[in-house]
């Protein structure tokens, strides 16, 4: 588990170049805001999340499967993370901002990711 990256992970690397390509700019890992968001844009007080989804327990995705050994100590562990991550976006929520989250697998058709991410930034 030491050599999973918790940053510049290729999929925030490649949600970065998108919205860099779209003329947005943003601030990496604010550490002053809860969960430490992957991408910050203040002007539109918004932030972003990669999240991988086995780590992050991606409900409904193939990614997500629990290994067949060591069940109870995987299902811990990602229920934990499950729970910090709903944490984190409440207290965003409370601090008025707008949490964002993307997972791993969406970056694989970055049209329709392009396209969320318009929606999401113009909703603002």
């Amino acid at each position: 588990m030491s050599s999973v990256r918790s940053k510049n992970t290729k999929p925030e690397i490649i949600v970065r170049k998108l919205l860099h390509s779209m003329g947005y700019r943003f601030r990496l890992y604010r550490e002053d805001l809860p969960g430490t968001p992957d991408i910050a844009l203040p002007k539109y007080k918004m932030v972003i999340f990669v999240h991988g989804c086995f780590w992050h327990g991606h409900g409904g995705c193939p990614r997500a499967k629990l290994p067949k050994t060591n069940v109870d100590f995987w299902k811990e562990k990602i229920e934990k993370n499950i729970g910090r991550d709903r944490e984190n976006i409440k207290r965003l929520n409370a601090l008025g901002w707008k949490p964002i989250v993307i997972w791993s697998c969406e970056v694989k058709n970055p049209n329709k990711l392009k396209e969320r991410l318009k929606r999401e930034l113009s909703s603002n």
